[in-house]
């Protein structure tokens, strides 16, 4: 990561407030693998799209002080909104999904089980992947990380994106593509499935709740590979990787 190091705080109050205090797990990442010191200049970040330069005061045990000496909004966000609805995947390919997606410019991120998905999820690993999320962003120098959702069923994940331009499923059973991706505008919620892909039924739902189906090529593509190309493809289409 080049540049003034960054790290996430859960609210600035600023300029009402010009003294903060970075404690936790960002607290050890500055102090211990960054190696912030008194007088360094850092960016901190609170997830409004706002950029706080500050100058580290103090370094105590288990907390730093820093002062912010100015605020920017953040030119690294995506103007797309784009949506990435996602299978809950074996091992840690859903931290690779979260990971790649944040740098592609997902504006928000929903991990769902579904007929065949065979992993699972709870508390822990629900935060885990808001975790990467937030180290994913700050190395790409975004000022937000999209917030991990997770739903234990298709339907409450599909209702989540209702208002939404555009909502394409990508299916590998079907032939032929319902809606041509090079031609949307406008917000777009894409759903991918997990290893065990989607079930005949479950398409149905989703054109029952106003889904296009897509597919992505004659070849069968792992499913975190699905899921990084579609939001590929889609934010170049949406003009992000322009």
């Amino acid at each position: 990561m080049s540049g003034r190091k960054r790290f996430f705080i859960d609210t600035i109050d600023y300029p009402k407030t010009q003294e903060v205090i970075l404690d936790g797990d960002e607290f050890v990442l500055a102090k211990t693998v960054q190696r912030v010191e008194e007088g360094s200049e850092i960016i901190l970040l609170d997830g409004s799209g706002q950029e706080y330069t500050a100058i580290v005061a103090k370094v105590e045990k288990r907390s730093l002080t820093a002062h912010i000496i100015k605020a920017e909004t953040g030119d690294r966000e995506p103007n797309a909104d784009i949506y990435l609805l996602c299978g809950a995947l074996k091992g840690d390919k859903t931290e690779l999904v979260v990971q790649k997606a944040c740098e592609l410019g997902a504006s928000k991120i929903g991990i769902f089980s579904s007929e065949y998905c065979s992993a699972f999820m709870n508390e822990n690993k629900l935060e885990r992947l808001n975790k990467v999320a937030r180290e994913a962003a700050k190395q790409c120098m975004r000022s937000r990380a999209p917030l991990i959702e997770y739903f234990d069923n298709l339907e409450d994940a599909l209702q989540s994106a209702q208002n939404y331009n555009n909502k394409l499923f990508a299916c590998e059973f079907i032939a032929t593509s319902e809606s041509d991706i090079s031609t949307i505008d406008g917000s777009t919620a894409l759903v991918v499935g997990s290893e065990g892909g989607f079930s005949q039924e479950e398409y149905a739902l989703s054109e029952s709740l106003g889904f296009s189906g897509i597919t992505l090529g004659k070849r069968i593509l792992r499913a975190e590979t699905a899921a990084i190309s579609l939001l590929a493809v889609t934010a170049f289409a949406l003009g992000e990787l322009k």
